[in-house]
């Protein structure tokens, strides 16, 4: 029955006011069962204030392979570098 689970993507917040972390997966029937085996497998040692979990099969990812026009510097518009403006002097050396 197992092998009919879903595979779950696991982040826990260690502490409040912190960012949640990616720390593995799990499988489950559903999520509610997805946290309580997160919490069993990652939290063993009360170090977790929060827990998400997500399906992974509703994760979209880019492709690597488009790294370069994804990410890439958009050298044709010009706002998104400021060289052009004047800086007073007043502001001295930023």
């Amino acid at each position: 029955m197992q092998n009919d689970w879903d595979l779950y993507e696991v982040f826990i917040r260690s502490k409040r006011g912190l960012s949640h972390k990616h720390v593995g997966s799990v499988h489950a029937a559903d999520g509610r069962m997805a946290i309580e085996n997160a919490r069993d497998l990652y939290t063993r040692r009360s170090e977790g204030e929060s827990i998400w979990v997500i399906p992974a099969k509703e994760i979209v990812a880019s492709d690597p392979a488009e790294g370069d026009a994804l990410f890439g510097p958009a050298q044709d518009k010009v706002y998104r570098h400021p060289t052009f403006y004047d800086i007073p002097k007043e502001v001295g050396k930023m």
